[in-house]
């Protein structure tokens, strides 16, 4: 088995050579099964979910490094897993429907995909696009496959399902309509506030809507250094602070879409760029902190410089207003790999474009 990279060079080369073309070749699977889907509605939604939301299957695939041997098994779950996250996002998102009780029925396809065995349900039951030909139940059989065949299952189920919980309550509270949003956010971080008494609602809302930790879980057990403990030292190292700083990220450089769409993004909640900046800068000081205890901890600490590279290479970033200083200060703060990684990504977005 291959030992998990230390630096930033190996770990990239890793990632183009053996993670990306798996990728794709698994997204390319799933984008033949959404062209198939009988309903015009939830053909186009599934087909744009793949189509614009490729890096998060590609960025939630490093993980499957964690797998050993097993890398090509984790990297179908996490493409599976994921797809099925975009996919209801977009449906919610860009939804004929503005009903909790729809987004909710959506959502526990995400906790069937969990648990290997589990009747599939009426995903669909409460909307009247229903037809998608078995896309999203064929998903979910795949997740079920997958962490069917873990012998250790049983030490991460618990912690899959938590931050499962916590993501579809997310998905259902920012769906509806416009002026419940942020009341049903706020009041269901009351239940949490005595434990996260450091986040805001809008910030604890940003680390429930993450992949991550499941991700790096599925990875692990896939692999052959996952114990009770490491279980529990993965939950702690990305909830809330990895999965905060990834999320906030993604708000980050999306905010001028989500005013033009009409979205919640959690940056806007902020005083103001210099309290944002303040914000960012502790997510990342907390996550140093928290992945510190984790097994093959300058992986995890790679993933943390990589993401405020990465999201900081958007070309999204150049449009808003204030990012100069901003980026330049997350980057400086995240030191040399950070930047390594900052500098990867523009020239791989220029890469992919010059060759579409």
């Amino acid at each position: 088995m291959g030992s998990i990279p230390r630096r930033a060079i190996p770990l990239m080369a890793t990632i183009y050579r053996k993670i990306f073309p798996q990728v794709h070749k698994e997204l390319s699977y799933w984008k033949g099964r959404a062209n198939q889907i009988p309903n015009q509605e939830l053909r186009r939604q599934a087909l744009d979910s793949i189509e614009d939301k490729t890096f998060h299957c590609e960025g939630g695939s490093i993980y499957a490094i964690l797998a050993g041997d097993n890398r090509d098994k984790a990297i179908q779950f996490v493409v599976a897993y994921q797809t099925i996250s975009d996919y209801l996002d977009n449906l919610c998102d860009r939804s004929t429907s503005l009903d909790p009780k729809d987004f909710r029925t959506l959502h526990t396809s995400m906790k069937d995909a969990l648990t290997p065995g589990n009747p599939i349900g009426d995903y669909y039951a409460e909307r009247e696009e229903k037809d998608d030909g078995g896309y999203l139940q064929d998903l979910v059989k795949t997740c079920q496959n997958l962490l069917g065949q873990l012998s250790n299952y049983s030490q991460i189920k618990g912690y899959l399902y938590e931050l499962a919980d916590l993501y579809c309550d997310l998905q259902v509270h920012k769906h509806v309509k416009m002026d419940e949003r942020v009341p049903r956010l706020k009041s269901w971080f009351n239940d949490y506030q005595k434990r996260w008494g450091d986040l805001s609602w809008y910030e604890f809302s940003a680390c429930s809507g993450s992949t991550l930790g499941i991700f790096c879980l599925v990875s692990y057990a896939h692999g052959e250094h996952l114990t009770e403990e490491v279980a529990s030292q993965v939950y702690n190292g990305y909830f809330p602070y990895m999965q905060g700083l990834h999320i906030l990220l993604d708000y980050y450089i999306d905010q001028q879409e989500d005013l033009e769409e009409g979205d919640l993004n959690f940056c806007t909640y902020y005083d103001h760029e210099d309290h944002m900046k303040e914000r960012f800068l502790y997510f990342i000081d907390q996550t140093k902190l928290h992945v510190n205890p984790l097994p093959h901890a300058s992986f995890h600490h790679m993933v943390q410089k990589g993401l405020v590279g990465l999201y900081l290479a958007d070309s999204k970033v150049q449009k808003l207003q204030g990012a100069r200083p901003l980026v330049k200060e997350l980057l400086s703060v995240s030191g040399t790999k950070a930047k390594f990684f900052y500098m990867n990504s523009k020239l791989y977005h220029k890469l992919k474009t010059a060759l579409a």
